[in-house]
């Protein structure tokens, strides 16, 4: 429902900013998404985080966008229009830049691609001959390779500012595309100073296990990491893998590894896999881009070199 109270006019919008660019692409994914807390998955932001970015809109504009209560979440007269005026404005931007670059038959600009850390080097993902084919395809094409966190690369890919990124993903968000890559089977492993090392496996219980610190990504998992989280003792929180290891290095910590990434650590006596029949879960990993209408030459050139580096492999999605 609209609000239609009105507002104190004679305020002038000078120059837009990325800095009011991205407010607009908060308060748009909060329209879209009918509210505060549907957004928090979309934007992959907090509440709070969310609210200040609607705030410092409206101060800049100053107008009141939206109502926000007991009584649900409403747009204002002023927030409507807005609304729509950002929408087009999105959209015309997505298209000039997707224009643009299709305007030479050899792409030009820069594309962005960023990587969950351990990725980069892992042979399953076949960056260096992903990067060989576009860069024949696409050699005026500046590639802007970085190394991000999970959460950082979902809402940068759905809020534009980001166009290719590789994670291990534990959902699926409406607003992206996932190309599946391959699944890792993730195991929990302790360090060598753990005093769960040295018990032969079947005298380990499930409440011994349940009781150790166990050190976590931090994300919100899918049902089935949650369902082998949910009893355990999170003491720990660390996203990137080798800090993780080296927390379990400690003999403090347990905590769960793909195979592949454990297995240096396995084979050198520092790390070992304990409970595997207790608890285990599948993680896939998967390259995922922004569902749009537009075309973006460069971005489709990258992804068609994963399809053909790929093109001998068949993997399902674990979920």
């Amino acid at each position: 429902m609209v609000d239609t109270r009105s507002h104190l006019k004679g305020h002038s919008l000078g120059q837009i900013s990325d800095f009011e660019i991205k407010l607009l692409r908060v308060f748009k994914a909060v329209v879209d998404c009918g509210g505060f807390s549907a957004a928090e998955t979309t934007l992959n932001i907090s509440r709070p985080t969310i609210s200040t970015h609607i705030a410092n809109l409206e101060s800049r504009l100053n107008l009141t966008l939206c109502k926000r209560g007991r009584g649900g979440f409403s747009l204002t007269e002023e927030g409507l229009v807005v609304y729509q005026e950002a929408t087009q404005l999105l959209e015309y931007m997505e298209r000039f830049r997707s224009k643009v670059n299709n305007l030479n038959t050899s792409p030009t600009g820069e594309l962005s691609v960023a990587l969950s850390d351990t990725l980069s080097l892992d042979e399953r993902c076949r960056i260096p001959q992903v990067l060989k084919l576009f860069g024949e395809q696409a050699p005026n094409v500046e590639l802007v390779v970085d190394v991000m966190h999970m959460g950082d690369m979902e809402r940068m890919v759905l809020n534009d500012e980001l166009d290719v990124a590789y994670i291990p993903y534990h959902r699926q968000l409406a607003g992206l595309n996932y190309i599946h890559l391959f699944t890792d089977n993730n195991y929990l492993y302790c360090g060598r100073e753990n005093p769960l090392y040295a018990m032969p496996p079947d005298t380990i219980t499930e409440q011994m296990i349940n009781s150790a610190p166990l050190v976590h990504a931090g994300l919100k998992p899918h049902q089935e990491v949650y369902h082998n989280l949910a009893s355990m003792n999170l003491a720990g929180t660390s996203y990137h893998y080798e800090s993780r290891i080296a927390m379990m290095l400690s003999g403090r910590f347990v905590g769960f590894l793909p195979e592949a990434v454990a297995k240096p650590h396995v084979e050198s006596g520092d790390l070992k896999a304990i409970a595997t029949g207790l608890k285990s879960f599948p993680l896939g990993v998967a390259v995922i881009t922004r569902k749009s209408s537009h075309q973006n030459r460069a971005k489709e050139m990258f992804l068609n070199a994963i399809e053909v580096a790929f093109s001998d492999v068949s993997a399902e999605a674990p979920y």
